[in-house]
Order: C-alpha cells, then structure tokens, then sequence
C-alpha cells in the first residue's frame, strides 16, 4: 500500500494551483530568446517594483541574519487605514491569509460559499480544510449576491467576494456588497478580497475598512502584488475585528512574510507617484486593449482590475498560437471559461505586440 493513500481524502482530491507560464519555461519550450517573450499572464504590474520598495529591500540585505520584524509593517498598515495594530495579519501574499480565514472558521461537515468564475484560491482553502464548496451561479460572468445568499447553508461558516473579480475583472456597486454583508447571519464569515482595488476609478471605491465597525464578521484582504508591483516577495494582508485578527494570527506560521518584503512594503506604501503612474498606465493600456479587441470582433467582459478576460472560438488553440509567438497570456478553462482568455494590461508596447500576435493566431 502506497503511503500516499495514507494521507487525507480530501487533500488527495485536490486539484493544484497552475499558475501563469514562466518566461524561461516558454523559452525552453519553443526555443524562443528570452527577451522576445511578453508575458501578459499574472496581473504583474508592467512597470515592475515601486522604486522606493526597491531601494528598501537592498538595504534590508544588510539584516537577513536576523528573523523579521514584523511589527514595523503592522503598525504602517494600522496607521494608514485607520485601524489598531491588533486588527492586522499581514500574510505571505494576500493568498495566505485567505488561507488562514479557511483554517480558522472551515473544517469537515461545514461549507464556503463562492461564486462560479472566481478567484480559484477560494475552493482550494475550502478544500484543504475538509469543507465543502458551494458555488452560485454567476450573472454575467460576475459574483450574484442574491444567489450566493441563497446558497448559503446552515453549515455555511465563510462567503468569498472578489471585489473586482479575477478571472473576469467584473465588480459589485459597493453599496450593493454593503447590503448583502448586512443581510446574512452575523456568525458567517464575509471574506472580501480587494486585490485590485487600487485599479478602481476613485468614485466607483468605497471606504471600506470603515464598515469594521459595524460588520464584525468581515474580513478585508488585499496584496503588494498588483498596483505595487511586488508579486516576487509575497506580501499581503487583511484587515479584522481584534477578535477575528487574532484567530487568524493564531494559526499564522511565525515571520511568515521576510526582512525584504516587509521593507519593500513599507517603502510601496510610501510611494503615491507609483501608485499613480501605475493607475494610468493601466487605464490607457485598458483603452488600447479594448479597442484591439473590438476591431477584432472579439467580445471582452467589461474589467475594472488590471486585466481584460475576452473570448475566443477555441481557448487552448489560440493560446497555443500566441505562445509560439513568444506572447504569454492567460488561458481559463479551469475557471469552467474554455473559450476565453485573460490578459493582463502591459506597457503599450507590449500591448500592441499581443494585439499583433492574436490577430494572426485568430
């Protein structure tokens, strides 16, 4: 007997995480010159690290003998929001702590709620736990808030929002999520994750941090990874009750995040003319993207994040047209999306060359 069979059913069960392919993957692949490649596939930010986190994390190489301190990052969080230290978990990426709201309130014979089409971290937490997953049906590629509050179960203990959602960029009228958290049972769980939130146009955001005070059954959790350009050093957080907080950083592994992604954090936070130039950035390559798309006759779901979801005959063979023309985007069969693709906003040269390589792949 194999020792594998040893280990949980549940965990065996699972399907991995297939991330976005590596430049020099596709470059031993296809025997392709690195520097030929674009890889327009993770939601990276095509302006790379925020200088000021860059110069922070060379001079935090000074101090890698020594375990991290991580309050220093707590406590520029807590301040900048508004919020006590004690209501911060700072995560390995925003990934981890997603994980953690799953270990803390998910175990056999109870279940999450998500919504068909989103963020796929949401069923592999559930997953690792020995919970069931329980997928709404989604309206326009986008999060139902009436259905998932009608799937939500007596044994529901966490409901997933993304907020704009990946994989399809779509997003809920704050006004709207505000009313659905106020609308379930006060002992659920409301996870929402605001990965791209700083992509938003400033009127479509909402102080939501604030509504702490009234939900203590909400999590907040955001990234470095996106606007911040950060993805590299794996540094996200949420936000919390104290109560909750404290759950989660129960079962937090201790330094989970290092010495030069909490520097590198630190300094992002810092750095409002990156942020900025990154926003617009990404809404003019948005524009270009959108209009390729149209002059192509290709449909695309209207996206308020740093990428644009648009469809196609055939996923998998345009996909593999656009790699052997050394361009790397997105394909999103396992989000139940085989028709369709996602690519994340470059520079405008980069844009351009993908719009260049799906005409000829189409």
């Amino acid at each position: 007997m194999s020792i594998t069979t040893q280990a949980l059913s549940y965990i065996r069960g699972i399907s991995p995480y297939v991330p976005g392919k590596p430049i020099t993957e596709l470059a031993r692949e296809m025997g392709l010159p690195v520097e030929r490649i674009v890889k327009l596939a993770s939601n990276e930010n095509p302006l790379g690290m925020s200088p000021k986190a860059r110069a922070a994390a060379g001079q935090a190489m000074a101090g890698l003998e020594r375990y991290p301190d991580q309050f220093g990052l707590v406590a520029k969080l807590a301040e900048r929001l508004g919020v006590a230290p004690n209501q911060v978990v700072i995560g390995n990426g925003s990934n981890d702590v997603l994980d953690l709201a799953a270990r803390v309130f998910l175990a056999p014979g109870r279940s999450s709620v998500f919504s068909q089409h989103a963020f796929a971290v949401y069923p592999l937490a559930t997953l690792s736990t020995g919970a069931e997953c329980v997928v709404a049906p989604a309206s326009h590629y986008g999060h139902d808030l009436a259905a998932m509050k009608a799937a939500i179960r007596p044994d529901t203990r966490v409901v997933w929002i993304a907020n704009p959602n990946n994989p399809t960029g779509n997003f809920l009228p704050y006004a709207d999520v505000r009313e659905f958290i106020a609308g379930v049972p006060a002992d659920l769980a409301v996870v929402l994750d605001e990965a791209y939130n700083e992509y938003l146009p400033p009127a479509e955001r909402a102080d939501t941090v604030a509504w702490l005070r009234e939900f203590p059954n909400l999590i907040i959790t955001r990234t470095f990874s996106k606007i911040h350009g950060l993805a590299g050093l794996r540094v996200g957080f949420a936000v919390a009750s104290p109560e909750l907080a404290d759950l989660m950083n129960r079962v937090r592994q201790p330094f989970n995040v290092n010495n030069l992604a909490i520097a590198a954090a630190c300094a992002a936070l810092d750095d409002h003319l990156f942020v900025a130039e990154s926003y617009q950035l990404n809404r003019r390559g948005m524009e270009q993207i959108v209009a390729g798309l149209k002059r192509l006759g290709l449909e695309h779901i209207p996206s308020h994040g740093n990428f644009v979801t648009f469809a196609v005959r055939d996923g998998v063979a345009v996909d593999q047209k656009l790699l052997k023309q050394g361009v790397i985007v997105r394909p999103i069969g396992g989000y139940g999306l085989p028709n369709h693709l996602r690519v994340t906003i470059g520079l405008e040269t980069e844009n351009a060359r993908f719009l260049e390589a799906l005409e000829k792949s189409l």
